[in-house]
């Protein structure tokens, strides 16, 4: 193919900082695009990943429910619900509200038979999270539910023996299925994300092609190379490890790695990384590292670090649930207690098992989940997938938004941003002749000057024997004349400068950071007609996201690439960011991207990072909320707890609109569950006895359906916050 030709410039990038001066390069591809031709198609032509798979078999802030999931919830509450359905209809306090009677064969042993099925079966990942919970000396929701359907269980039981009046089978039922839906729903919004080192590992090729002694190539797993070994990296292929360029040279994709939006040209003996790619031509690569010494190993220990240091901190309901389980605990000892004292022993039973059943309501369970379920359903709707329940929560904590630039804020593609013309040629001309001249390329910026020639005019005019100089341009001939585009490489190649009368546009360009290619006639003498200046195109929508994130009130817009900082200054102020209060953060490594979120949150900041590629895998999984542009790679979504699908920025604030939103649904859900408490408690204890006020199971499984209905309409409305940032 002709089409995968270098325009960069061959000198000044001996490290990171070399690109700062080099405005040279041909080398445009950008992060959105080489992720979406590279890092995602990997992921899924290589099933078999490389590496470690990382540590992460916790839950986040769920690690106590690890070994459900939620297809297990879903199946234990279906099962549980239909047999709950007889214990309801032939309860005796059901057929006393309602005024009917059963009187079937063997209807006593229904109770007994399905309710302790229920209880083992639908109530075994309470019962056993309650253990956890008493075993790490942290009680909370499990423990809650399980001391409730326990005490339920036996008093029930009890009941069907003969030795109580107290009969909860079609509670216990309720409850366990109640609960079950709720894990379920719940579980189902974590998702928390898991295969982070896996799709890091998954941009190294499963195979390489190793250079024998005498000179022939054989096909070898990767994970057979050793260090000294010599392979080939053909055009458009990932190379397998970290080396140093022995022969050949190539512009190399490192966006993935290093951020920088252009190709970097690499030759003999410069270093290369492995999950990188040649975009233009083969080269040979001596390998010097493998395996956890790869650079690529070091962002996987990065981003499992990151994951790891992440808080765990309990949700709401679970520090209700811990207060709650000590009220109801010395709740039920102060009834027992009491009402023996005053020797009435069945009363002190039979109240301090009401108060024990009814201190677990099925709100409680509910408040929590059910925002979390209708939260991710309304985000889905509008292109927002929320992974990670605590990311949810903590946005609208967020006092600081540290963005990505290349392929977040603006596109990660070149388009022209000015053309100029010299000797004679105006500016139609330059565009339509180097429209032409790149019209067989397949070069990013090839293709962003033919596609806006074609805006403009229409179709380019063809040209005829095509040539790549490889790393310098590429040539061709156009109504019989001969012309090449390149950059200050190919000008210092044919020994000609760019005229005085371009030298202004060029300054101005250069000092935005752009890339300016040249138009060149090939005639006896080499004469420059024209220059075209390439920049990474801001998103429309960018400027409107971070206004609508400062009308919310979020101190500090930030951000972050690996692009020079002239070009990072230049988007920040089409951007509109406020000098001493926004910060940029350029020519940055994947180190330092991770660093500085961490810097960030050390003065007392809540970042959240909002990313699209590989390199910013660290940061988002550092980030106290990390947001993934969901046009970018496999890993930046699974690194993330929230993916904006429709990488429209302007999802960062519909999520924190959101999570406000949601927050408030849940204190007011939990403000409905803890006022039953309030009232239901003492009442079930007997507090008001001695005036003729009590409170009897049946009232409380009333209140307590009452108060699961308020929660459950209350959540509801959350279906009606309008996510735009018109809203």
């Amino acid at each position: 193919m002709s089409g995968h030709h270098a325009h960069g410039d061959d000198e000044g990038h001996q490290g990171h900082q070399g690109h700062e001066t080099d405005h040279a390069g041909h080398g445009g591809h950008g992060e959105h695009g080489g992720h979406t031709s590279h890092g995602g198609a990997v992921a899924a032509e290589q099933p078999r990943a490389h590496g470690s798979h990382g540590a992460h078999e916790g839950h986040g802030g769920h690690d106590k429910h690890a070994g459900h999931d939620p297809e297990a919830f879903r199946r234990k509450f279906w099962l549980s619900l239909v047999l709950t359905i007889p214990l309801v209809v032939t309860s005796p306090m059901i057929m006393d509200w309602f005024g009917y009677t059963l009187d079937l064969p063997g209807m006593d042993l229904v109770g007994p038979v399905l309710g302790t099925f229920v209880f083992f079966y639908g109530g075994w990942p309470f019962l056993a999270g309650g253990v956890r919970e008493v075993r790490d000396r942290a009680p909370g929701m499990m423990l809650l539910i399980a001391t409730a359907i326990t005490v339920a269980y036996i008093a029930s039981l009890a009941t069907s023996l003969g030795f109580f009046d107290l009969e909860f089978w079609w509670e216990l039922g309720a409850l366990v299925s109640i609960m079950l839906l709720g894990h379920w729903q719940e579980m189902k919004a974590i998702g928390q994300a898991r295969g982070a080192l896996a799709a890091l590992a998954a941009l190294l090729p499963d195979e390489a092609e190793r250079i024998a002694e005498d000179g022939s190539t054989e096909t070898v797993p990767a994970a057979e190379l050793g260090v000294g070994d010599v392979v080939l990296v053909r055009s458009g292929s990932r190379v397998p490890a970290d080396g140093e360029v022995v022969d050949g040279e190539a512009e190399m994709d490192e966006s993935m790695i290093t951020g920088e939006s252009r190709p970097v040209p690499r030759s003999a003996g410069e270093r290369v990384v492995a999950g990188t790619v040649a975009t233009d031509s083969a080269i040979r690569v001596r390998v010097d590292a493998v395996g956890d010494d790869t650079a690529l190993a070091g962002i996987q220990r990065l981003v499992s670090a990151a994951q790891e240091s992440r808080g765990r901190g309990q949700v709401l309901a679970d520090r209700f649930a811990a207060l709650l389980f000590y009220i109801a605990m010395a709740a039920g000892a102060i009834t027992f207690a009491v009402w023996s004292l005053l020797g009435d022993t069945t009363s002190a039973v039979v109240r301090t098992v009401t108060v024990l059943v009814i201190a677990c309501p099925h709100a409680l369970g509910l408040a929590i989940p059910l925002v979390i379920s209708i939260t991710t359903a309304v985000s889905a709707k509008a292109g927002i997938l929320v992974k990670d329940r605590l990311a949810i929560e903590r946005m609208r904590t967020v006092d600081a938004v540290l963005f990505d630039k290349t392929g977040t804020l603006t596109k990660g593609e070149h388009t022209v941003a000015g053309v100029s013309g010299a000797a004679g040629a105006d500016r139609d001309e330059v565009l339509h002749l180097a429209a032409a001249v790149e019209s067989d390329s397949e070069h990013p910026l090839a293709r962003a000057i033919v596609a806006h020639r074609g805006r403009e005019h229409g179709e380019s005019a063809r040209a005829s024997d095509f040539r790549s100089r490889t790393g310098k341009g590429v040539e061709a001939t156009v109504d019989g004349e001969r012309y090449a585009v390149g950059g200050p490489a190919l000008l210092r190649e044919l020994g000609t400068d760019a005229p005085n009368e371009l030298q202004g546009d060029i300054e101005t360009w250069s000092g935005r950071g752009a890339t300016v290619l040249y138009l060149i006639a090939l005639d006896d003498e080499a004469k420059v007609l024209g220059a075209i200046a390439l920049e990474d195109e801001v998103r429309p929508e960018a400027k409107q996201a971070i206004a609508d994130l400062r009308a919310q009130g979020v101190k500090t817009i930030a951000m972050i690439t690996g692009d020079a900082r002239s070009v990072a200054e230049a988007v920040a102020a089409d951007l509109g960011f406020v000098e001493g209060r926004d910060e940029v953060f350029a020519e940055v490594l994947p180190a330092d991207k991770d660093q500085a979120v961490a810097d960030l949150q050390a003065r007392g900041l809540r970042v959240a990072m909002v990313g699209d590629g590989v390199n910013d895998a660290p940061a988002l999984a550092r980030a106290d909320v990390g947001i993934a542009i969901g046009a970018g790679t496999d890993v930046a979504i699974e690194s993330a707890g929230v993916v904006l699908a429709s990488s429209d920025p302007r999802g960062v604030g519909g999520v924190r609109r959101l999570s406000k939103a949601g927050y408030r649904k849940m204190i007011e859900n939990l403000g409905w569950a803890a006022g039953y408490n309030i009232v239901a408690i003492p009442l079930a204890a007997g507090v008001l006895a001695g005036v003729g006020i009590t409170l009897s199971p049946a009232v409380g499984a009333v209140l307590m359906s009452a108060s699961t209905i308020v929660v459950a309409l209350n959540a509801q409305l959350l279906r009606r916050v309008r996510l735009t940032p018109e809203s």
